[in-house]
């Protein structure tokens, strides 16, 4: 199997398997963390483009387990994790790693972060070196192990 076919296909078990604890992400932790891991995502190589911004929008727009929040509180957040990024990336970084691990005492919770951080990340089609790398780091802040999600 192609790289790409393997990537469509965890995406889409990721997302399946986000789709199936729908009920049980609500709280404004998730809601924070998950908005955090799509700014890291987003900006894993240093930066983030027009381009980006507007996929992660996207996203976040049709992602059937983020509708349990406002649209316009979803993009607002991302907004401000990726303006930290923007403004000093080493600090913004550390700052958003710590607003994910606010879920790390709820599994159910910090699995699906990182679910999400890898259906973010292979939205393209290329779930690239520092794309995994900023998961792989958000894993070991929820004391998970990256093996568990291929990373």
């Amino acid at each position: 199997m192609a790289l790409w076919d393997r990537l469509k296909e965890s995406a889409s078990t990721m997302q399946s398997q986000l789709n199936a604890k729908k009920n049980d992400l609500k709280s404004g932790a998730f809601r924070d963390a998950s908005m955090a891991m799509c700014a890291l995502v987003a900006a894993a190589d240093g930066s983030v483009d027009a381009s980006e911004r507007q996929r992660v929008a996207g996203l976040l727009a049709t992602n059937e387990v983020l509708q349990n929040f406002p649209a316009e509180d979803l993009r607002q957040r991302f907004e401000e994790g990726c303006e930290k990024l923007s403004a000093d990336f080493d600090f913004g970084k550390v700052s958003l790693l710590q607003t994910i691990s606010k879920v790390a005492k709820k599994p159910t919770e910090a699995r699906a972060v990182i679910q999400i951080g890898i259906v973010i990340g292979g939205a393209d089609g290329d779930f690239d070196d520092t794309e995994r790398a900023v998961v792989r780091e958000a894993c070991f802040q929820l004391n998970l192990p990256p093996q568990e999600f291929d990373l």
